[in-house]
C-alpha cells in the first residue's frame, strides 16, 4: 500500500490489530484515494461475543502505529474470503470493499 508517498506493509498493521482483544482475524488493504494515492482500510472479524467500534479500533491502532499506517476505515465482516489453502483473498476484498 502506498499512502501519501509512504509504503505501508499490511502484515505490520495486521499484527497490531491481532493484539486487540476483540479482533479474531483481519486483513489490511489499500483502497484508491485521490488525495493520498491509497488509503489504509482494515477488514476485521471480531471474536465470538466481542464487540468493537470503528473508532475504537482506529484509536487502538493510532496509539501503536505512525499516522500514515493507521487505518482510515474499519469494516466488520463475519468471515474473510479465503482460498482452499486458507490464504485471505485480498484482491477479492479490494473489489468488494473499494468498489
Amino acid at each position: 500500500i502506498k499512502s501519501g508517498g509512504y509504503n505501508v506493509y499490511p502484515p505490520e498493521v495486521e499484527l497490531v490489530l491481532a493484539d486487540h482483544p476483540a479482533v479474531a482475524a483481519s486483513a489490511v488493504i489499500g483502497c484508491p484515494d485521490p488525495e493520498w494515492g491509497e488509503r489504509v482500510v482494515a477488514v476485521v472479524v471480531t471474536r465470538d461475543g466481542a464487540e468493537a467500534t470503528e473508532a475504537e479500533i482506529i484509536k487502538f491502532c493510532r496509539a501503536r502505529l505512525v499516522n500514515y499506517k493507521t487505518p482510515r476505515r474499519v469494516l466488520f465482516v463475519k468471515a474473510l474470503p479465503r482460498n482452499a489453502m486458507g490464504k485471505v483473498q485480498k484482491a477479492e476484498l479490494r473489489q468488494t470493499v473499494c468498489g
